[in-house]
């Protein structure tokens, strides 16, 4: 009892044919296909017929069709509803080029495998992920492999030739094309040591009349001439600017001049100065400065310094020492020849026909011009109209701009600019390129840009004493360095002895920087530069280093006992390291007032400035970034009453069980323990 199906052809058993049938067999001519319409209700009240079953006309549109109703219903997709025939896989013929990361959907695309079959894989290997999940080459070679499915990575034609380390450019050069460039100098020490007044001094004694009361603008880096040759100072704010920039693979310093005040001496802000000079690696000048004061007493700087292996030319070492007056301009002349000398016994040199390449120093967005950037050229020329690409960004250099304000067409090496036309602000140590074809540059700039977006993903870490003795095995530590803080410097002699005993053949402990007091963001900036562990002996960071740190991916172990520190260190040494308890901060507070109750506890009234607090917590009490307490609490109250949490912005009392010294600005961190299991 089928109705003839209509003059179109033979039916395609869509559900979406024509209007309501007429009853019986009534299929409507013209229609996509004659077999639509209802099952009969004693043939399948509840489903419709799927897949082949769909597939019962006779081949020339003669279906069996049902009693009237709208064929587009779910109820009228009976023998005539849509087929659902499984796709054949296509597997890709000879490998596949994947690019070096790609998302669960782009593989399943590219191979003709379902997403789910990938998902299964990745499963089974442990990793839980959705279809927009990025993973990495190898990853996907491995489920490619699953399927037996070749593959070979693509690299994209733009990002062949993109510089990522200008010291190996410079490499490449032959010495047929390199000449000699200017130094560049940063100079660096103690606060109020006489930085600033020290740069103004040489500014004004050597840059050209007319020009050194006519600066306009300030470019972060300045060039001075000395005897017809020019010297390039950065002016940076200090060691951690310096250190950021290494930190991000930018090392445009070539000499840093040391500042130390004659009447002051070394001072921790000086210790930590040298400290990131020395892992820079970068030659060091001692500018002794203030000699124009009645309490100078150089001799006295010189000794200090020694003792902390900063060893000058007078007492027999390799260290450069000139005594200056910045304020009384007094021997700014020796000084600048002091570092044209140096130079020349490193010998820096670049090529000026190559394309530019450049470091940037500082950038901002300025209201009327745009993205502006301070650049330092290290190699090649840069040009007015030249395409860039500058760390994930791009442009088209618009305007040039020397120190004094100035316009002008081009810069070569070692020159400080000020350039406009980018279409977003860099970041300081982003490198600067030049690029034929802008069109290319943007490609890169996107290819950057996603994988800025997979590193911030995949949080990847720095070394961490966990790991150690697996990067020990493969080869990819030789050297461990440390930072390490403590609570009095006579901790540190004890400390070193200790862990000089644990040196082997595989693996070298190197003490980078020591120091006493609160762990600061600019530890971490040198731990994430030189690839440190931090060490807190009796010390801890602040609120902003310890989250720095754990964004960086950077190891931070406290201790409070020597033993405890050289029998870890050994054991990550030799892969031994037990399950640990690791410390989860939960809040910070502040003491702002003390109270003592009938029964002699002291109250100490607090100002929760971060997390929260509650009475399960163990506290630790900070004075001066120093631990002098650490212990649980007795009990917490707002207003009289017990509580059993406080939140951040909120007051409360709390007495420390044992411990009765607390003072007025003291700071407590509220932490709990959670078991870790070692991976290494």
């Amino acid at each position: 009892m089928g109705g003839a199906g209509g003059p179109g052809g033979p039916s395609r058993g869509g559900f979406n044919s024509g209007p309501v049938g007429g009853g019986v067999g009534g299929a409507v001519p013209g229609s996509r296909g004659g077999n639509s319409g209802q099952r009969r209700n004693s043939t399948d009240r509840k489903g419709a017929v799927r897949g082949s079953d769909a597939a019962e006309s006779d081949g020339q549109g003669r279906g069996k069709g049902g009693k009237g109703g709208k064929p587009g219903s779910m109820m009228g997709r009976g023998i005539g509803g849509r087929q659902q025939v499984a796709r054949p896989v296509v597997r890709p013929k000879g490998p596949i080029q994947l690019g070096s990361n790609l998302t669960v959907r782009e593989l399943s695309e590219a191979t003709s495998v379902g997403a789910a079959e990938i998902l299964k894989i990745l499963l089974k290997s442990g990793v839980v992920a959705n279809i927009n999940q990025q993973i990495d080459y190898e990853t996907a070679a491995l489920i490619c492999a699953e399927f037996n499915i070749e593959t070979t990575e693509y690299i994209p034609e733009a990002m062949i030739g993109i510089v990522d380390n200008i010291k190996d450019v410079l490499a490449a050069e032959t010495d047929e094309t390199l000449i000699t460039r200017p130094p560049v100098v940063t100079i660096m020490g103690h606060v109020d040591h006489g930085k600033t007044k020290l740069l103004d001094s040489i500014r004004q004694t050597k840059v050209a009349e007319g020009e050194a009361g006519g600066i306009t603008q300030h470019v972060g880096a300045y060039q001075v001439e000395v005897n017809g040759r020019k010297i390039t100072f950065l002016d940076t704010p200090g060691h951690e600017a310096f250190t950021a920039m290494r930190a991000r693979g930018a090392q445009v310093t070539d000499i840093v001049v040391l500042v130390v005040a004659a009447d002051d001496g070394v001072m921790p802000q000086t210790i930590e100065a040298i400290s990131h000079v020395r892992a820079a690696g970068a030659p060091m000048i001692v500018a002794i400065n203030k000699m124009d004061s009645p309490n100078a007493n150089p001799d006295n700087v010189r000794q200090q310094l020694a003792v902390n292996n900063v060893i000058v030319e007078s007492y027999g070492g390799d260290v450069p020492c000139v005594e200056v007056s910045a304020r009384m301009r007094t021997n700014i002349d020796g000084l600048l020849e002091m570092i044209l000398l140096v130079a020349d016994l490193q010998d820096y040199k670049a090529n000026p026909q190559a394309k530019a390449i450049g470091t940037v120093v500082e950038a901002e967005m300025d209201r009327q011009r745009g993205p502006i950037a301070t650049v330092l050229i290290q190699n090649g020329t840069l040009r007015l109209d030249d395409n860039v690409l500058v760390g994930n960004g791009t442009g088209t250099v618009r305007a040039m701009f020397n120190e004094t304000g100035k316009r002008i067409r081009f810069a070569e090496p070692s020159t400080p600019i000020l350039i406009l036309g980018l279409n977003e602000v860099p970041q300081a140590g982003d490198i600067l390129q030049v690029m034929t074809d802008l069109t290319i540059a943007r490609e890169v700039a996107v290819q950057r840009q996603r994988q800025i977006r997979l590193d911030a993903m995949a949080n990847l870490r720095s070394v961490s004493l966990d790991g150690l003795f697996a990067n020990i095995q493969q080869g990819k530590i030789k050297e461990l360095n440390l930072i390490v803080k403590v609570d009095v410097m006579g901790s540190i002699g004890a400390i070193e002895h200790a862990l000089g005993q644990l040196n082997t053949s595989e693996v070298q402990i190197k003490i980078i920087h020591r120091g006493t007091g609160t762990i600061t963001e600019s530890d971490v900036n040198l731990a994430i530069a030189s690839r440190a562990i931090i060490i807190g002996f009796n010390a801890r960071p602040d609120p902003a280093a310890r989250k720095f740190a754990e964004l960086s991916g950077i190891d931070i172990r406290f201790y409070n006992i020597i033993y405890n520190l050289v029998e870890e260190m050994k054991k990550a040494m030799i892969g031994m390291l037990d399950p640990e308890f690791r410390e989860v901060i939960e809040g910070y507070a502040e003491v702002r007032n003390t109270f003592r109750l009938p029964s002699r506890e002291i109250v100490a009234g607090l100002y929760v400035t971060d997390g929260k607090l509650n009475r399960q917590l163990s506290v630790r009490v900070l004075r001066s970034g120093v631990v002098v307490h650490d212990g649980r609490l007795s009990s917490l109250r707002r207003f009289k009453e017990d509580v059993r949490e406080v939140t951040s912005g909120y007051e409360c009392g709390v007495v420390v069980d044992g411990f009765t010294d607390v003072q007025d600005a003291d700071n407590m961190e509220f932490y709990r323990k959670e078991r870790v299991e070692r991976t290494a």
